[in-house]
């Protein structure tokens, strides 16, 4: 009796893992076309910038960073210093320290290898939708699983993208406009996470300051911009529970 009595709550926790782990997938399914149209871009613009096919899949794989890809590549391609194509991947990554810093209270439980696992495969919008549905650190048998529905079938969408893209980047021509068409569609994925006033602002700073500082060598003007976005939004966030704190 004890024995059937403890399988039954043990089949209703996997029931209940695995409805956590389809809400996750439901969750992020209409974002996956944009990434992989996003990953696409990335693939093409690897080889386009004289990246060989094992060079760019062996980027796609490690680096799992559309936006640093992207600005590492015209660095590369201008023979930049090593040093400036490293600050320059490092401030456009530094997004994920704050990820990891938003995530933790959530995992902090579990192993170091599979937190550092979670890490690698994480991404924009799988941690922003996951921090809509758990915006709260209370401990949550379920977070797991919904986590990993979002970003596997991320990281998937992604790496079949960016593969698409570096075996059609020595054939597919300039004309076509691909890169603009990735642009859109990263557009509509993150547009929709801009929910706060902080994210709005820095968003709008980094764009104003990427257009002002376009002209600095070695693109360096993505790097100011970044910086100045995410410095911006930062005070914005703090001033605002400042303000909140005052007037509760």
């Amino acid at each position: 009796m004890n024995t059937r009595a403890s399988a039954v709550p043990a089949a209703s926790d996997d029931a209940l893992l695995k409805d956590a782990w389809r809400a996750g997938l439901n969750l992020g399914a209409p974002t996956l076309l944009g990434i992989a149209a996003w990953g696409m871009v990335v693939g093409v613009a690897m080889v386009k910038s004289g990246l060989t096919v094992a060079q760019a899949g062996a980027m796609t794989l490690f680096v799992f960073a559309g936006s640093a890809q992207l600005a590492s590549l015209p660095l590369l391609a201008a023979q930049a210093p090593v040093w400036v194509i490293f600050a320059t991947a490092l401030v456009v990554n530094l997004r994920f320290v704050i990820f990891s810093v938003l995530l933790a209270p959530h995992f902090s439980h579990l192993p170091w290898r599979q937190r550092f696992a979670l890490g690698y495969v994480a991404g924009d919008i799988t941690v922003g939708l996951f921090l809509q549905r758990y915006p709260h650190e209370t401990p949550d048998p379920a977070k797991l699983p919904f986590l990993k529905g979002l970003i596997y079938p991320n990281w998937l969408a992604w790496q079949i993208g960016s593969f698409i893209g570096i075996v059609l980047g020595a054939v597919v021509p300039a004309e076509w406009g691909l890169g603009f068409a990735g642009t859109l569609a990263i557009l509509c994925v993150t547009v929709p996470l801009i929910l706060s006033r902080a994210a709005l602002c820095g968003v709008l700073v980094a764009g104003t300051v990427a257009v002002l500082a376009y002209g600095l060598p070695y693109k360096l003007g993505l790097l100011v911009a970044v910086v100045v976005g995410m410095v911006s939004a930062m005070a914005v966030e703090e001033l605002t529970e400042k303000w909140n704190k005052r007037h509760v």
